[in-house]
């Protein structure tokens, strides 16, 4: 499954000229906790999250401090924008990625969301992390199923009855006999890309060995 099949198309955006007030409003009107940061065009530019805000909120009050201790009565915090704390540079993902995929970029970079854009930057849609967690989260009879009926018996054409295939919690024990061992590889293959496969046990044997 690509990102494009679960992604958000309709994504509320905001401007680097936006007033913070305005972007929190927003965040908290559709009830998310990240706006995506787009330009005039529409390309994207950063990203702002309630990380951003918090961190904005512990620097004013220290502000406030140091006020008081030195210009007592004076002006606290001028108007902020979102261009001015927004995360710069953000992570994206391409919409033909895969939703594995998407969930190693978020591992690896600590993030809730990923930006989709396309090849010129422009933004096209959201992937969060409920959206991979769904995936995820398959039942483990249409996973069972999809093997049994779109890799075995559609993409490799193999007898069904040959092979024997077991799912749960995600987790897929297959055995049985592939004519060669190139079929024993790509069924192999194949079952870990399908999307809710959290583990394979494989015992297929094969009776002819082609490479």
């Amino acid at each position: 499954m690509r990102v494009l099949d679960v992604m958000t198309i309709d994504v509320i955006t905001t401007t680097p000229e936006a007033y913070l007030k305005e972007a929190a409003r927003m965040m908290v009107g559709a009830g998310v906790s990240g706006l995506p940061v787009v330009d005039e065009s529409g390309a994207l530019v950063g990203i702002i999250t309630e990380a951003d805000f918090l961190e904005k909120e512990a620097d004013r009050s220290q502000r406030r401090l140091l006020n008081a201790m030195i210009e007592e009565g004076g002006p606290i915090v001028a108007a902020e924008t979102v261009g001015e704390v927004m995360t710069r540079d953000p992570v994206v993902i391409f919409p033909e990625a895969s939703v594995t995929e998407a969930a190693r970029v978020m591992a690896h970079h600590h993030v809730k969301r990923l930006p989709v854009v396309d090849v010129q930057g422009a933004l096209v849609g959201i992937i969060s992390r409920a959206d991979v967690v769904a995936v995820f989260t398959r039942p483990d009879d249409v996973i069972e199923d999809e093997i049994r009926e779109d890799i075995v018996k559609r993409v490799l054409l193999l007898d069904a009855d040959s092979l024997d295939v077991d799912v749960v919690n995600g987790v897929v024990t297959v055995s049985g006999i592939a004519p060669t061992a190139t079929d024993a590889r790509l069924l192999e293959e194949l079952i870990r890309r399908i999307d809710g496969v959290v583990r394979l046990e494989s015992t297929v044997s094969y009776d002819v060995d082609d490479g």
